[in-house]
């Protein structure tokens, strides 16, 4: 499993990037948050959670090990998907996220893509 890419960022797309290491380029999914935080050409280190299916190994790009437990979290919570998980993240910081849910303020959460 990739649980760690360093390297250059190579393209940033609406919902992913391509992290160029060493001439190979991998494609990303990441969130808003990190991808706002990304400049084509500048170097990148992203926690990545791999996720191998039948069909297709996708890797979703973190900048922090605590966002990376916090999507894995999410995934645990019913109806609640990688696309849900990201569009989380990218909407609220992790702490931001801790404190809607031990504060009961779903209306934060609500402000998600995807949340209703």
């Amino acid at each position: 499993m990739i649980g760690k890419l360093k390297g250059k960022v190579d393209t940033i797309g609406e919902s992913f990037c391509i992290v160029d290491v060493g001439g190979v380029g991998y494609e990303v999914q990441a969130s808003a948050r990190t991808l706002r935080n990304m400049k084509i050409g500048d170097d990148v280190a992203l926690t990545i959670d791999t996720h191998v299916r039948e069909d297709a190994i996708r890797l979703y790009g973190f900048a922090s090990e605590v966002e990376r437990s916090w999507f894995r979290t999410l995934q645990g919570v019913q109806g609640v998907g990688s696309k849900v998980s990201l569009g989380l993240l990218g909407t609220l910081s992790p702490q931001d996220l801790a404190n809607a849910i031990a504060l009961g303020d779903w209306a934060s959460v609500e402000q998600a893509p995807g949340i209703g």
